[in-house]
């Protein structure tokens, strides 16, 4: 049986056999006895989204004394689930994450991990539920991600890419709405609009050029 340790962009945490290509952290652990997680779902403020090798580490998947480990598709859906870039194992990312959030909140400096931490977290949810906000369609970057057709979809320039825990599958021409019902939290949604590029699983381009 799988963990219960992959995360929807609607920042649930569920099992899936599916691989993830980023993993992260929500600040410390939230499993127990026989890795199963308890009824907390986050330790801190700290929601990172890391790469998977880093300085040859190993680890054991949710070890007594260790955080829990989350995995997640890609990073665009690491962001929709409230996770920034790691300062440790992704630093360039992450200065970039925090210097296109600030020039967009326009901050007269970069906020440090823990001061961008408390915003987001405000952003992330409503009380215990996922923070769901409405936004004009026109202008959303790529990499937000949003909730349309009873299902969570990728922007993607012109396109909407329909996400799964194994890949994108299936892509649609942007819709005419004039306003979208966004779940990526609005810090990331302007760390994205002022040039940050996340990364994307392989199969959004292989589902566009379809």
């Amino acid at each position: 049986m799988p963990f219960q340790n992959r995360v929807t962009p609607m920042g649930e945490i569920v099992a899936d056999p599916a691989r993830g290509t980023f993993f992260g952290n929500r600040g410390g652990r939230i499993h127990g006895p026989g890795q199963r997680l308890t009824k907390r779902r986050w330790a801190s403020r700290a929601w990172i989204c890391c790469v998977l090798e880093f300085k040859n580490r190993q680890r054991q998947i949710m070890s007594p004394n260790s955080y829990t480990e989350l995995f997640f598709l890609d990073e665009v859906t690491a962001l929709a689930a409230g996770h920034r870039p790691c300062f440790e194992c992704r630093r360039r990312d992450a200065l970039s994450f925090l210097n296109a959030y600030a020039e967009a909140s326009g901050l007269d400096c970069r906020p440090s991990a823990p001061e961008f931490d408390r915003v987001a977290h405000d952003h992330r949810l409503n009380e215990k539920a996922k923070r769901v906000i409405e936004l004009p369609a026109d202008g959303l970057p790529d990499g937000t991600m949003v909730a349309w057709q009873q299902a969570v979809w990728a922007v993607y320039g012109q396109n909407l890419l329909r996400w799964s825990f194994g890949g994108y599958t299936e892509c649609q021409r942007r819709p005419s709405e004039k306003a979208h019902q966004v779940i990526t939290p609005y810090p990331m949604v302007e760390a994205l609009r002022l040039g940050y590029n996340p990364v994307f699983h392989l199969s959004a381009d292989r589902i566009v050029r379809a």
